[in-house]
């Protein structure tokens, strides 16, 4: 088994160990539906922030990769140029 497999096995473990303790819980059912709803606008937060980043990094990547293509044309056109005017 893949050690990525495992760690998202472990991970779905405890959320639904996490989500299942709340639900258990002692407590009046709305205070229990307030956590449930902090607890996952909390995780959405945490994703969005995640994904911006995310997002933030590939942008990056591209850009870097568009200068990186436009410079390598660049002296390929200018290596085309040079043959040429060697030729004449």
């Amino acid at each position: 088994m893949k050690s990525s497999k495992l760690f998202l096995g472990a991970v779905v473990g405890l959320a639904a160990g996490a989500v299942l303790g709340i639900l258990f819980a002692p407590q009046k059912g709305s205070k229990t539906r307030k956590k449930i709803a902090e607890k996952g606008n909390d995780y959405v937060e945490e994703l969005s922030e995640k994904f911006n980043d995310m997002v933030s990094t590939l942008t990056q990547k591209m850009n870097t990769l568009q200068e990186e293509a436009a410079a390598l044309v660049e002296k390929g056109k200018s290596a085309v140029t040079s043959k040429m005017n060697d030729v004449n």
